[in-house]
């Protein structure tokens, strides 16, 4: 292609500047003559050299396509920014009780990082319209252990009043049962479904298959549990690996049912609530304390790792970093080193609205 451009700049050389010398004395006389000629050699050679350039319509189009992977790269990146949230836990200031080292002695807040990449995805914290917005007429299901409790009272804390709360939470924290609530003013409809083992969960998902009934939101956690009574992480792992296999039968159709049926189906958008850091000397019983070890949490996370259930890990699910956001807030975060303060479920909950905003590209 080099040496085609070169030959046609040699050609249009000649064109305009043989015939403008050998006629420039005579075309001198008449300006009007002079630039006519000029005129029609600039065209000549323009045509000449046009074949050897890209069309106006391809740049056109090289220049869109380049903006749109620009943006899908940027929207990419932003998920991978939920997470870099910072803390802020300071003594109270009027009510600090000095012989009381609970966490109700600390104020706490949040925010997402103040740095370039991070601002600008433009995350948000949500309020009650937002959410409203974004999950109006949705049928949201939480399932898993505690953490998941708490979980879905932090979801619910966003769409209700002072009131509901009250009348919510003694509901939702009856003891190892189920729960389910209607929020009227945007159709929501909210069932927290116990699910304190991967087992469970597997169970639940098959539900939904073999019902033919799918949620449009779907937020699983499970491993405390296990890691308590069973405390074993490769059978942990065995478990993951079929609760992987049923989520996939979910996207973006489903599999095969019955009489040989194939039936598209919604895929439903789905989060992993992670485990909460431990913290081991602040555990309440000794049992914990020897199953529950930095050493073996770890182990157990690792399963998680290799079970494929994440996104990051060309996983269905995506995760939702209790671990990282309780390691963050600190100790004075939680009173019985497991279960912590209401305001890192909250981050969780608005990590979640975010991903939920960049996955069906909507801003609020």
């Amino acid at each position: 292609m080099l040496g085609a451009v070169q030959l046609g700049l040699l050609a249009a050389c000649v064109v305009l500047f043989v015939p403008m010398g050998m006629a420039g004395w005579h075309l001198s006389r008449n300006k009007v003559l002079f630039f006519s000629g000029a005129l029609f050699i600039t065209l000549a050679v323009g045509v000449h050299l046009t074949p050897y350039f890209p069309s106006v319509s391809d740049f056109v189009t090289s220049v869109s396509s380049s903006s749109v992977d620009v943006v899908v790269d940027n929207r990419d990146s932003c998920v991978s920014l939920l997470h870099e949230i910072v803390w802020e836990v300071r003594p109270r200031v009027f009510d600090f009780d000095p012989t009381n080292n609970n966490s109700v002695n600390y104020e706490k807040s949040w925010s997402w990082k103040r740095s370039g990449s991070v601002e600008s995805c433009e995350f948000q914290r949500l309020n009650r319209h937002d959410v409203s917005v974004l999950l109006n007429g949705s049928w949201v299901v939480v399932a898993g252990d505690s953490q998941a409790r708490i979980f879905a009272l932090s979801l619910l804390s966003l769409v209700l009043d002072s009131e509901g709360m009250e009348s919510v939470k003694g509901s939702l924290f009856k003891r190892h049962s189920d729960y389910h609530t209607v929020v009227d003013e945007m159709g929501m409809v909210l069932d927290f479904m116990w699910a304190p083992y991967v087992t469970n969960l597997t169970s639940l998902v098959a539900g939904f298959k073999r019902n033919r009934l799918y949620p449009d939101l779907l937020v699983m956690g499970s491993g405390l549990w296990h890691m308590l009574h069973i405390t074993n992480a490769s059978d942990y792992g065995v478990s993951l690996g079929d609760l992987r296999s049923s989520v996939t039968s979910l996207l973006p159709v489903s599999s095969e049912f019955g009489n040989d049926e194939s039936v598209a189906v919604r895929s439903p958008h789905l989060f992993w609530l992670g485990m909460p850091s431990l913290v081991n000397s602040m555990l309440n019983t000794e049992e914990k304390r020897e199953k529950m070890s930095d050493l073996v949490r770890g182990e157990y996370e690792r399963e998680v790792k290799r079970s494929g259930m994440l996104r990051q890990f060309e996983g269905p699910l995506q995760l939702l970093d209790i671990g990282s956001l309780s390691w963050n807030c600190g100790i004075r975060c939680t009173d019985d080193g497991m279960h912590y303060d209401g305001v890192v479920y909250e981050a969780g909950v608005h990590v979640m609205l975010n991903a939920l905003l960049i996955e069906s590209h909507q801003k609020i």
